[in-house]
């Protein structure tokens, strides 16, 4: 259409030109002008904390770096740990914070499925809610507490009543004898264990009560209408659906054990060798560094406690890794 008319009225504005002269009249945005500064804050941001991460890492590489070049590989192969002698060996810890990690992981997850099932599945509507939140209360709980706890009261319970028994009850030169083997006081790896899987419970029960309430009903209704039974359901149906979430739960509560501090260091016993038994002493990366730290006094010890950090660093950074590996390589 022509922009101009011919006739008595000379120019006459066609609709396109209308509607152009209307949005170039038309009032900016309120609050437009803040778009690039909240863009920019945004960025800000993201960069602190990468620069918070970066630097975090070069300080504890600079810091460890005495004790990395002194001992070599052998600070991650030996289980010395004598600061009279200024010898350092960090294989005793980062077992002890392997082993009790995935052993509080193993213990607290089917129980955290089975609380999140539960209270989705089969739990009163009236009583649900309060359950629910109690646990994520549990979530609150200081670490020291748990820590104070299993010291006080878990560590002389269970040596009596399960760490004795099963001693005392053992074979003389059987497996059982090396399997049980230790001090009976209560303070050892799998008392860590125990408490480091109570302490991580509540999350993943949270989480994955949240993960279950994303399944539709209408998902659950044709399963149950196609004659499943609620097993078959939350094994064959909702499982499957929420397996992505599931990993996300798992390394959750596994990169929670693997920095946990006081609540170990008051039960896993403080033993820098090999656990050789359930009821060995043993220590973690975390419980090492709090122990020892503020004792400090020369440098190349200060330098091995850095290094500790360092490692553990490492290794949680490869967890959450591999559960992004994991997360990526799942479909839906």
């Amino acid at each position: 259409m022509n922009a101009f008319n011919s006739g008595d009225e000379g120019f006459t504005p066609s609709p396109r030109s209308s509607a152009g002269d209307t949005a170039s009249l038309r009032p900016p945005v309120r609050g437009a002008w803040f778009d690039p500064i909240f863009e920019y804050l945004c960025l800000s941001a993201a960069t602190l904390l990468l620069a918070s991460l970066g630097g975090l890492v070069i300080s504890l590489a600079i810091g460890g770096w005495p004790a990395l070049s002194h001992f070599g590989w052998s600070f991650f192969t030996s289980t010395t740990w004598n600061p009279v002698t200024d010898v350092y060996g960090a294989a005793g810890a980062i077992a002890g914070t392997l082993i009790t990690s995935f052993v509080a992981l193993a213990l607290a997850l089917p129980v955290a499925i089975g609380i999140a099932v539960y209270l989705v599945e089969f739990c009163p509507r009236a009583i649900a809610r309060p359950i629910a939140i109690a646990v994520e209360l549990l979530a609150g709980i200081p670490s020291i507490v748990y820590g104070m706890w299993g010291l006080f009261i878990f560590a002389p319970l269970f040596a009596e009543y399960v760490q004795m028994p099963l001693m005392m009850n053992a074979a003389p030169g059987s497996l059982a004898e090396k399997l049980f083997a230790g001090i009976p006081n209560g303070a050892n790896i799998l008392s860590a264990s125990i408490i480091l899987s109570i302490m991580i419970l509540p999350y993943m029960a949270a989480v994955l009560r949240e993960l279950l309430m994303t399944v539709p009903p209408q998902v659950r209704e044709a399963a149950y209408g196609l004659g499943c039974t609620p097993f078959e359901v939350v094994t064959s149906v909702i499982v499957p659906y929420i397996k992505r979430g599931m990993i996300g739960v798992v390394m959750l509560g596994l990169g929670r054990a693997l920095g946990e501090t006081m609540a170990v260091t008051f039960v896993i016993g403080n033993a820098h060798g090999f656990p050789d038994s359930i009821f060995a002493s043993g220590a973690t990366l975390a419980s090492t560094i709090a122990n020892e730290f503020t004792e400090a006094t020369g440098d190349l010890h200060t330098s091995a406690l850095i290094a500790l950090g360092l490692v553990l660093f490492i290794i949680t950074f490869t967890v959450l890794a591999l559960a992004r590996l994991l997360l990526s390589s799942q479909k839906y």
